[in-house]
């Protein structure tokens, strides 16, 4: 007979890791006390941990893509501008 797995709300999730980080409890206590194992909850507080230390102007995977897009597209059109002036400058200077 196979086991069932629990889920848990987002909500209650993050009170648990609320009593870990803000009340400073362990993750075994805490664990133990909401009938949690202890490694789940560890995953729990870790993720939020890493969660926490990201600035809060950090930029997502698609934002990330777009902005190495944009970059790329920058130096094309700077090169292209340069190209640009040169030949303007060689016509400018083969009319005199």
């Amino acid at each position: 007979m196979g086991s069932t797995r629990r889920a848990f709300t987002e909500e209650y999730k993050a009170s648990a890791v609320e009593f870990v980080l803000n009340d400073g409890r362990s993750i075994a206590e805490v664990a133990r006390n909401i009938d949690v194992h202890e490694m789940t909850l560890g995953k729990w507080v870790k993720k939020a941990r890493a969660e926490r230390a990201e600035p809060a102007g950090s930029l997502n995977e698609d934002e990330r893509a777009e902005l190495e897009r944009l970059r790329q597209e920058n130096r094309r059109l700077k090169m292209e501008a340069e190209f640009a002036k040169k030949v303007a400058a060689w016509f400018a200077k083969d009319q005199q």
